[in-house]
Parts: structure tokens; C-alpha cells; sequence
């Protein structure tokens, strides 16, 4: 009975104390990934995006809802990825503390590269945020990246795991949760299919389908490592505020999980030795920040963003692109109608592999941040 009653006070106190953790929700994986990593042992972190959901134009499942309503720091790239999400979290989270990462100091921000050809694009002269402070030091390659809903559709397609989401959480499809959001859902209906944007062809090089304009910063920052690393320590930093008592293992914790992504770059590195001078073409514009990253060079891509269908004249530049630059490979993602890239390879000797700028298939968590790095390395360097 003694030892029922010790055990039963330890309990107690454990929850006492980890009540006064934060509570903390991020807005897409590997916003997740980071802070679950300087979270690590003391907290753990809600995701707002599920795996595979399109960061564009999801359309919130209650338990989602809640995880904003209950939360005390948000953590998130910016309305230029997730600009549904303004609104949620005016209304759900309007009292809790918000970080915009696109914002943060120490971030490398570029500007999206227009045309179907990259070469005229000095990726130098994008770098839309001079907050670097400290942290060029980690571009070791800087010779040289849910999603743009500024050229982002970038993972409409992925929609379609919106409805399979549901059932994993065990939520049914609740077609009125946050309707002032309904609207976004047309973007399902536009991610798919190479039919569905007939009516668009002419005009991709200049908005997608649903009018989202591909100029100003491109929001995939977080496949600049750099930008991870700069993140830790802004992530560490408002935990501690919001906890102190903490405060020594987030910054712990943020500065080993500096250590993992810069040895992950390391072997990437490493691995992509042999293709870093050689062209390839991407599926659409969502990689350059991993190409400073690790001194690569994409040629171009093929649609301006992954919910518009590209125009017959752009397939045939990109075409043109392929014979002239001697184009190694061309990168396809997961959701996208593959007939596209076969399109391209037609008649040439390029090769063909995924790349997946949100890693739907990695387990989300502290470790998911240097995997993503990895899984995009690997499929690169495989080609």
C-alpha cells in the first residue's frame, strides 16, 4: 500500500509538471519535426496538416480545430504557404502566442524563379530577407525549395488523403467543421488530373487555377537546412519564454538537433557529390532552397505549380530544355499524373525518379527533420 501511495504522488507530480508545459501546435511536418525536436523529452507537439494533406487548402478536422484552440504557441511558415489558415488562427488560437518562420530572424527568403527555364536565375539575388545573422555559416554549400499556393498547389493532389485521414483518426467527414473555410476545398477538386485545367493552359506561367499568384517569396524555406538550424534556436528560444523552467533542455535539445541536420547534410553531401553538376528538371518550382542548400542546379520545371496543368508550349520547352542542357534526370511527385514526365522523357535518355518536398511517407517526430533531407538526397543522387 506504501509503495501504491509513493507511486501514486510521483504520478501525480509528473502531472503537475507537465501541465505547465506549453501547449504547442505546428502547421505542417517539418515545422512539426523541429519543434517536436527541441520539444523532445519534456512536450510533445500537435500537427494542424496531417501526412499527405495538402497544406494549401486543407480543410480542418475537428480534432485539428481543437489542437489550434488549445494551444498556447503556434508555430508556422506563413500565409504564403497556408494562407486558410490566417483565419483559423485569428478565431481558434487568437490567444496564443504565433511564430511565422518565413519572419523569424537568421531566415534565407527567395524569391520564386519564373519560366519554365531556371539559367537566367541567380538564386543571390533572391534572398528576400537579410535577417541571416549568424547563420550563413551553415550554407557549407551554398554554391548554388507544402508548396506554393504562390505556384503552390504544390501537394493539391495530396487532397486526396484528406479524406482518408479522417478514418485513420477515426473522425467521420464533417463537411460543416469550419465552413468558412469550405471554399479552400475546391482546390481538391483542381489538384487532380490532367484534364481538369483545359480551360488553363494558356495562362500557367502566370497564376495557377485558383488565382494564387506565383510572384514574391517562395515558402519552402524549410529545405534550406540553414533555415531548420536558425529555427531550432528561434523555437528553443520561445519555449524558454513561455517555460523556463525548461529552458536548458530546449536549448539542448535545439543545439543536438543543429548537430543531427548538419551531419545529415554532411552525408547527403557526400552522396550527391557526383550529380552536383548535372541538370535535371523538377516537376514544379518547389526545391531551389534544397539546391542552395546542397549545390545543385535545377534547369526547370515542368508546370508552374503542382494544381495547373502546364500549357503544350511549356511541355515542349522544357522538351528543348532537356536536349540542350543534356538533362540527367526529371523528378516527378508522388501525386502527379506521371504521363506528364513521360511526356518529357520522350525520345531522350533522362532517367526518372520521386521527390517529395514534405515527405508524406516519413513518420512525423523529432527525427523527421534530417530524414525528409535524406529521403530528398537519396532520390536525387539514385536518379
Amino acid at each position: 500500500m506504501r509503495n501504491a501511495v509513493a507511486v501514486a504522488a510521483l504520478m501525480a507530480g509528473t502531472g503537475a509538471a507537465w501541465a505547465e508545459v506549453p501547449k504547442v501546435a505546428a502547421d505542417i511536418t517539418p515545422v512539426h519535426g523541429l519543434v517536436a525536436r527541441v520539444m523532445q523529452g519534456v512536450g510533445e507537439p500537435a500537427l494542424v496538416v496531417p501526412p499527405g494533406a495538402s497544406p494549401h487548402g486543407y480543410s480542418m478536422r475537428p480534432s485539428k480545430a481543437r489542437a489550434l484552440d488549445q494551444a498556447d504557441i503556434v508555430f508556422w511558415m506563413g500565409e504564403a504557404l497556408t494562407p486558410w489558415l490566417e483565419g483559423p488562427l485569428e478565431e481558434l488560437a487568437g490567444d496564443a502566442h504565433r511564430v511565422e518562420l518565413l519572419e523569424a530572424a537568421g531566415t534565407t527568403v527567395l524569391a520564386f524563379r519564373e519560366g519554365a527555364r531556371f539559367e537566367a536565375h541567380d538564386h543571390g539575388d533572391h534572398e528576400g530577407h537579410e535577417d541571416h545573422d549568424g547563420h550563413e555559416e551553415h550554407e557549407d554549400h551554398a554554391d548554388h525549395d507544402g508548396h506554393d499556393d504562390h505556384g503552390h498547389d504544390d501537394h493539391a493532389g495530396h487532397d486526396d488523403h484528406d479524406d482518408h485521414e479522417s478514418h485513420a483518426e477515426g473522425e467521420a467527414h464533417d463537411d460543416h467543421d469550419h465552413e468558412e473555410h469550405a471554399a479552400h476545398d475546391d482546390h481538391d477538386d483542381h489538384g487532380h488530373g490532367d484534364g481538369d485545367h483545359e480551360a488553363h493552359d494558356d495562362h500557367d506561367d502566370h497564376a495557377d487555377a485558383h488565382g494564387h499568384d506565383h510572384d514574391g517569396d517562395d515558402p519552402h524555406a524549410w529545405l534550406l537546412p540553414a533555415n531548420a538550424q536558425a529555427w531550432l534556436d528561434v523555437i528553443a528560444g520561445e519555449l524558454a519564454e513561455h517555460d523556463p523552467d525548461n529552458a536548458a533542455a530546449y536549448k539542448a535539445n535545439a543545439e543536438a538537433g543543429k548537430q543531427e541536420i548538419a551531419e545529415a547534410v554532411a552525408d547527403i553531401s557526400a552522396q550527391l557529390e557526383p550529380f552536383r553538376a548535372k541538370q535535371f528538371i523538377v516537376f514544379h518550382d518547389a526545391y531551389q532552397y534544397f539546391e542552395r542548400g546542397f549545390g545543385l542546379n535545377a534547369a526547370g520545371a515542368i508546370s508552374l505549380g503542382d494544381g495547373v496543368k502546364p500549357s503544350p508550349a511549356r511541355v515542349a520547352e522544357i522538351r528543348d530544355v532537356v536536349a540542350e542542357r543534356n538533362v540527367t534526370c526529371v523528378f516527378s511527385e508522388p501525386q502527379f499524373n506521371p504521363g506528364l514526365v513521360a511526356t518529357v522523357l520522350d525520345g531522350t535518355g533522362a532517367g526518372t525518379a520521386v521527390l517529395d518536398p514534405l515527405g508524406a511517407k516519413l513518420e512525423p517526430g523529432a527525427q523527421f527533420y534530417p530524414a525528409l533531407l535524406q529521403d530528398i538526397g537519396t532520390a536525387i543522387a539514385g536518379c
